[in-house]
Parts: structure tokens; C-alpha cells; sequence
């Protein structure tokens, strides 16, 4: 089946595959433009969890394709028995403001409770408001003060129930 033009299609990847490549390259260029450090860097902290967390059916990371390339994905990894951890959430610099990063969110959050977790956890850096405003948007609940300077607090912390109706 062909995807029509526009038309966003999502497809679970694993970290290794060619096609996820984009995805790690520009959170490496991102965070170290935002954090410091080379890509390379970035690249191994990014690579630092076993590539086996982020396969069912404790885990998953799925791509948004549009016309066969990557313009947005994520991941789950489990965090405990009964919570997934999200990882990984990126949208293509050329395709931000388009409501991926929310489409990313409601996929991850339905694979996750297909596979039984009640619960996600996530942290993000002190240097991405747009993803901070995304969660609380999104309706993950902040396990910091959010009158605190972010740079004050480091990675600030959510937490999403993904049993309440």
C-alpha cells in the first residue's frame, strides 16, 4: 500500500536501522548546540541504552514518514513493570509547528498501553521549552515547580496516568 502525498505514515524502526539515522543525527546537532558537546558526543549519550529496550515488547521507537523520509518519531523504553519511560522525541526541523510532536506522543502513548503500562515517564532538558510546553499541552503532569528557573532544576521531570479516562 502507497502512502498518498502528504499522507504521514508510521513505521516501528529499531535503533540501528538506516532510516532512524536522521532522527539521532539532528538530536546530536541539537543538543550540543543547546548543551555543549560534539555530536559525537551527543551521539554516544544518545546510544547509550541497549538498542534491545527500544523493541517490543518493552519498548518501541516508531518514525512519522511523509513521502518515505522521517519527519518526526520517538521512543519507549520500560522505566518498571508498570511504567514506560519516553525517549527520543524529535520533529525534523523543517516540519516543526505541524502538530508531530503530538502525533509522536498519541502513538507511543496507545503502544505503550497496548503493551500494558499504565504509566509514562519522561524527562526533558532545562533548554527545551517547546518540549516542556508540549507535555503540559499534552496533559503530562509536571514533577517539578514550573515557577522555577528550569537551569535551577536540570532535567525536569513528567508523568502521565495512562488509565484515567
Amino acid at each position: 500500500m502507497t502512502a498518498a502525498p502528504g499522507e504521514l505514515v508510521v513505521r516501528v524502526v529499531q535503533v540501528h536501522d538506516e532510516i532512524a539515522r536522521p532522527l539521532f543525527d539532528d538530536l546530536a546537532r541539537e543538543y550540543g548546540t543547546r548543551y555543549g558537546g560534539t555530536p559525537e558526543q551527543v551521539r554516544h549519550e544518545l546510544e547509550r541504552f541497549p538498542a534491545a529496550e527500544f523493541e517490543p515488547p518493552h519498548g518501541v521507537l516508531l518514525l512519522l514518514l511523509e513521502e518515505g523520509a522521517p519527519v518526526a518519531g520517538g521512543a519507549f523504553r520500560r522505566f518498571d513493570e508498570r511504567t514506560a519511560e519516553l525517549k527520543r522525541i524529535w520533529t525534523h526541523p523543517g516540519h516543526r509547528r505541524r502538530g508531530l510532536g503530538r502525533r509522536v506522543l498519541a502513538e507511543l502513548e496507545e503502544r505503550a498501553a497496548q503493551e500494558g503500562y499504565g504509566r509514562i515517564h519522561l524527562t526533558t532538558g532545562p533548554r527545551q521549552p517547546e518540549a516542556r510546553e508540549l507535555y503540559l499541552r499534552c496533559g503530562y503532569r509536571p514533577l517539578f515547580d514550573l515557577d522555577a528557573d528550569p537551569e535551577s532544576i536540570g532535567p525536569l521531570a513528567f508523568e502521565k496516568d495512562l488509565t484515567a479516562a
